[in-house]
């Protein structure tokens, strides 16, 4: 499985060009990987493409933990452009109608996430026929949905919509409706573990650090509560447990892609300034033991990056422990349970490093919040810091209504590798 894995990862860098000029067709036929009968035709087999699927997500420039983060950073004023030659972050940085289609974190963020979509949907279609051991099977079904559902959850947040399917000018969906669609995927694995075990045998078989259930459920909450579905959202996070990590893991072929690129060189982006892109009265308050988590104090740079991105070999988080307990304030407040999401919002406030799993904790006072607009405002801060940097805050900021101010663009215009070969694709949204 590792000689897959190493092998998979030179090649990303090279596929990615190939891939981006397919992508109109959804046509994702990789020509240093297997061909796709022999990719499809065991379990080992099928057990590649699924790994394929993780290192496509996690890796390099083009990876969607790249693109997201730098996306999401750039265009809610978390980070900055520090050399303007790198135009693609540039064009976030600016945002409005400087984000062109055909920037490269735009485009690599669709590509690959289309890439992944058309591979799980591979490997799910066949995997019931090849593999006669259900329990083997589960876990295959499980991990490949895992990253079925990121791919199409990271494309609603960030488009106004999102293809139905793979294939041949093929039609949108909103958004909304993509969310729903990742928690249909996520719901039929949590069935099909439920009813069949996953096998150790499999476990030893995929890259370590991925819980699948508890993965399932945090991803199932976070899209409950994206689009709109309290009562799921809550539930779900409800079952995740909070002393359970789960991570991206890396290692010497496959490196922290935020590290490696941008931390290390201080020559893509860095953090503007302590505030965190929070406006006054949002800030975070100077006892807030987050900040110096996330952000190192220096002199150049005044503000760099921290927190999960500051070694060459650290993992980074699939889910944090504090982003369920705000899904839980959160879906109280809506719900218009003061009480209660008080109670959660401040498990997070005034939790400390040692609680945590990941070692994020304010360690600040419990905060007080009399109706449902003050608590919302201060689950919206507490988010924004406990997240900071983790991909989630453009979604955050649409869906707290904040003033269009307060970020560069709400949505990413459509890449021109789908427009040239789709006619069905949306009119580009005006910011």
């Amino acid at each position: 499985m590792k000689r897959y894995i190493n092998n998979y990862s030179r090649s990303v860098i090279a596929g990615i060009l190939l891939f981006a000029a397919a992508s109109c067709k959804k046509e994702y036929t990789d020509p240093s990987g297997p061909s796709s009968d022999k990719a499809l035709s065991s379990a080992n087999a099928l057990t590649d493409v699924a790994v394929g699927l993780q290192n496509w997500y996690t890796a390099n420039r083009t990876g969607n933990i790249y693109t997201k983060v730098a996306a999401s950073s750039l265009l809610t004023g978390e980070t900055y452009v520090v050399n303007a030659g790198n135009t693609d972050e540039n064009q976030l940085y600016l945002g409005g109608t400087n984000v062109q289609n055909t920037n490269t974190i735009v485009t690599g963020l669709w590509t690959v996430s289309n890439k992944i979509i058309f591979d799980a949907d591979n490997v799910l279609k066949n995997v019931n026929s090849v593999v006669s051991d259900k329990n083997y099977a589960s876990g295959l079904i499980a991990y490949t949905s895992i990253w079925k559902a990121l791919a199409i959850g990271d494309m609603a947040e960030f488009w106004e919509q999102i293809p139905d399917t793979t294939g041949t000018n093929v039609p949108f969906i909103t958004n909304t409706a993509g969310y729903a669609r990742a928690i249909a995927i996520i719901d039929n694995a949590l069935a099909t573990i439920s009813a069949n075990a996953v096998s150790t045998t499999f476990i030893k078989n995929i890259p370590a650090g991925i819980n699948l259930q508890n993965t399932l459920y945090a991803l199932k909450a976070r899209y409950a509560l994206f689009s709109g579905d309290y009562a799921t959202a809550l539930g779900a996070a409800n079952q995740v447990s909070p002393g359970t990590t789960s991570t991206f893991n890396y290692n010497s072929l496959t490196t922290n892609p935020i590290f490696a690129l941008v931390t290390s060189t201080n020559n893509i982006y860095q953090v503007v300034d302590s505030a965190m892109s929070l406006p006054p009265g949002l800030r975070p308050d100077a006892a807030d033991k987050r900040f110096p988590f996330y952000v190192a104090v220096g002199t150049k740079p005044v503000y760099g990056i921290k927190g999960f991105y500051s070694a060459l070999l650290q993992n980074i988080p699939v889910y944090l422990p504090g982003e369920m307990t705000l899904i839980k304030a959160e879906c109280y407040a809506r719900q218009h349970d003061i009480v209660n999401g008080l109670i959660e919002l401040n498990k997070v406030v005034t939790k400390t490093a040692s609680q945590d799993a990941f070692g994020v904790g304010a360690a600040l006072p419990a905060v007080v919040a009399t109706t449902e607009s003050d608590l919302l405002e201060l689950i919206y801060k507490h988010r924004r810091i406990e997240l900071f940097m983790g991909g989630l805050a453009l979604e955050d900021e649409r869906r707290f209504n904040r003033p269009a101010t307060e970020r560069k663009r709400s949505y990413f215009p459509y890449p021109f590798v789908e427009r040239n070969g789709n006619t069905n694709t949306p009119t580009d949204p005006s910011f």
